[in-house]
This record gives structure tokens, sequence and C-alpha cells, in this order.
């Protein structure tokens, strides 16, 4: 049985504000739970959450694709970041932890909420550099700031099958 969960929400200005939450498992079965005032750090534990592996698809991932430039060399690299796995570019650790992409029908957009950490050369702390959403329209909104390297969105994607082994 497969599950979808879905956030529906109201666009305010750059934020989202969460209205309620739609399971959706098997044949067009739907449970839709409001969202409450309740503290966003708790969760029922009756309720599927995003983190939940009954969630994971046995077939298709999502793909954030970005472009990253390495300053030093003048390098533009493009990086695929499957959804929740954490891929290295230079000194810098991305996770993304959303991607989306509107329907044909409406105008283009894609966005990802992406955290980028800096876990450098030398022992220590990482340090998380960014924090947030990203858009492939307009990449200087939500930059990231690091002396070495610029990464932004460029597209998301559907992805066939499992995991690259990398005989591809």
């Amino acid at each position: 049985m497969s599950v979808a969960v879905r956030l529906f929400g109201r666009l305010t200005g750059l934020a989202v504000i969460p209205l309620c939450v739609v399971l959706a498992a098997g044949a067009g079965a739907r449970t839709v739970l409001p969202l409450s005032d309740a503290d966003p750090g708790t969760v029922d534990p009756g309720v599927v959450t995003p983190d939940d592996p009954a969630l994971e698809p046995a077939g298709p991932r999502r793909v954030a694709v970005f472009s990253g430039l390495d300053k030093i060399t003048a390098r533009v690299t493009e990086i695929e970041a499957t959804i929740g796995e954490p891929v290295r570019f230079g000194t810098l650790q991305i996770v993304v932890r959303t991607c989306n992409q509107r329907p044909p029908e409406e105008p283009p957009e894609t966005t990802a909420f992406v955290e980028v950490v800096d876990v450098g050369l030398r022992e220590g702390e990482p340090e998380t550099l960014f924090t947030g959403w990203m858009f492939a329209s307009s990449p200087a909104l939500n930059a990231l700031e690091h002396p070495v390297y610029d990464v932004w969105l460029t597209n998301c994607k559907t992805v066939e099958g499992a995991a690259s082994s990398g005989s591809e």
C-alpha cells in the first residue's frame, strides 16, 4: 500500500501558512487532518510524518538539481540531490528537505527547502550557512553566501528506479 502526504497552505508574501494535511492511501481513500495551534514540535503518534519510512516510494524518487560554482577554479558543476540524502559539493553538505515544481498549466516555478552546512576541512563543529527556500526563477532572492562556493536551484525532477549504482 502506498501512502501520500500533501500539505495544503495559503501563500502570504514569501511564507506558506499551513492549513491542513491530506493523507491519501490506496484507491482514493483520504484523511484530512486540520492543523491546530498546538506546538509544531509535537506529533500525534497516529499521524504519518514525512520522516516515516512508509512514505518512501519504492520506484520513483524526487531529485533537486542545483548548479554549483567553485569561485576559485571557475567551474560550474551540476549537483543532483535526492530528497533527504546529504550531497557533498566541495566542503559543503547539501540536504534537500522538499522540492516542488508547478504543473505545466500554471506559471513556471521550482522551489526547494534546503539546508547547507560547511563541514570544512578542519576539525570542529560544522557551520550552518543556509536553511530556507530557494527559488529557481530568482536565485538571488535567497542566495547562499560563501566566499568559495555559489549554489543555486535549477530544477526539480522525478527519477525512476532505485538509487544509481554509478554504472549508468
